[in-house]
């Protein structure tokens, strides 16, 4: 590829991604696939204007070699200086760009219980720190290729071929054309302008049908509104935290939520795939889940904790997206959740709440926000889901036919 598109690439992470403003400090999170991208991308952080760069490299073998040889007290142990680094970053507030390029299977036959205990031991821990800086810093994920990523989706390619193919794909699905911060800017507008559209119509309750035997209704919180795109920080610093997206998004009411709904494409979770699964709800909370493949990753995952079976979103995606209309499936949540409607398990998005930035993330959990220590993205759009809302005065508004937008 290049170096002049992935250095456009760069640019736009930095600026229109995380939109780093002078003097900020940024960390960055990715793998060791693109080396060279990285060092674009650390140069454009600077040129935006950033203080100080950090990079901090992730490898999928270590963590297995991690997750084999350290006894679940030692992997769940939050140490003082881990304790000191968040509570600085807390002060701080730096920007956070994720760079993906992980192996979807990269993880596979890792001991998923020992990971999952862990981790419920160190949340209690780390979330305080997390909830003071909710929403307070601007935040960006996207992604490069790695090897085995891009194999997965070319096999027939070589190695070198399948990873000039994928990042074909990931430049065009990110809109990063001759001039991509124009092309931002006028995609941000057409999200913006349908989610206006959606609040205007006073939804009070989301119902899905589908001929896959999908059947699921969703209730809203009165003071939640959509949201797509770019959003804006508490420090009043807009920002574009998924490179790419295409949805319009909200946080439902916890509890309201009843009837089945079926995914359409596998999910990527803790490094392994589960695919062609259902799940069920009564009263908001998921009681039964069915997957041909990792259904007790399934099962584990959504007893994380309490708010783990329960909703935290609601995203509304077209089938003639561009991600859609590639014709690629990812394997990647980044990419596939926007080819296609979602629903998020676990944490919800205080910000979706009308007036947030006057109110705790406390107050919003009480409107109806779920906290979890998880928010996981799965697919149900295709082209046979019909979504209509029901409005406070009990009309019934078509929002989507055959995965389409209905207006």
């Amino acid at each position: 590829m290049k170096q002049t598109v992935l250095r456009s690439y760069a640019r736009l992470i930095a600026r229109s991604g995380v939109n780093i403003q002078k003097g900020q400090d940024v960390i960055i999170v990715c793998g060791l696939d693109q080396p060279k991208f990285i060092e674009l991308l650390v140069d454009e952080c600077y040129k935006a204007g950033a203080r100080k760069v950090k990079v901090e490299f992730e490898y999928q073998p270590l963590n297995k070699l991690h997750v084999r040889h350290q006894s679940v007290t030692t992997m769940s142990k939050v140490e003082e200086w881990e304790k000191a680094r968040l509570a600085h970053y807390v002060d701080t507030l730096p920007c956070r760009i994720y760079i993906d390029s992980d192996d979807p299977d990269g993880l596979r036959g890792i001991n998923q219980e020992k990971v999952a205990k862990a981790n419920q031991k160190r949340y209690p821990i780390v979330k305080p720190y997390r909830d003071k800086m909710e929403n307070k810093y601007q935040w960006c994920i996207a992604a490069v290729p790695g090897v085995a990523w891009a194999k997965k989706l070319f096999p027939g390619l070589a190695k070198g071929q399948a990873i000039e193919k994928l990042w074909e794909a990931i430049l065009f699905t990110s809109r990063v054309t001759d001039d991509p911060v124009a092309a931002w800017e006028e995609h941000n507008k057409d999200l913006h302008d349908r989610c206006a559209y959606l609040n205007k119509l006073g939804i009070t309750e989301l119902h899905y049908k589908g001929d896959n035997g999908t059947d699921l209704r969703v209730g809203m919180i009165p003071e939640a509104e959509f949201k797509g795109g770019g959003d804006t920080s508490l420090q009043g610093i807009f920002f574009n935290p998924n490179i790419p997206t295409e949805e319009c998004f909200i946080s439902p009411m916890r509890g309201k939520a009843e009837g089945v709904v079926y995914a359409t494409k596998p999910l990527s979770y803790q490094g392994e795939l589960i695919e062609d699964f259902s799940v069920r709800f009564e009263n908001g909370k998921a009681v039964e889940v069915k997957a041909a493949k990792n259904q007790a990753l399934l099962e584990r995952m959504i007893s994380m904790d309490e708010g783990a079976a329960y909703l935290g979103e609601c995203a509304l995606v077209p089938v003639n997206s561009p991600i859609s209309e590639s014709g690629l499936l990812f394997f990647n949540t980044l990419f596939d959740e926007n080819a296609a409607c979602h629903l998020a398990l676990g944490m919800g998005f205080a910000d979706t709440i009308k007036g947030f930035e006057n109110k705790t993330l406390e107050e919003c959990r009480k409107l109806g926000i779920n906290d979890s220590m998880i928010h996981v993205d799965f697919m149900i759009g295709y082209e046979g889901l019909d979504i209509d809302g029901v409005t406070s005065k009990g009309k019934t508004v078509p929002i989507f036919r055959k995965g389409k937008w209905a207006f």
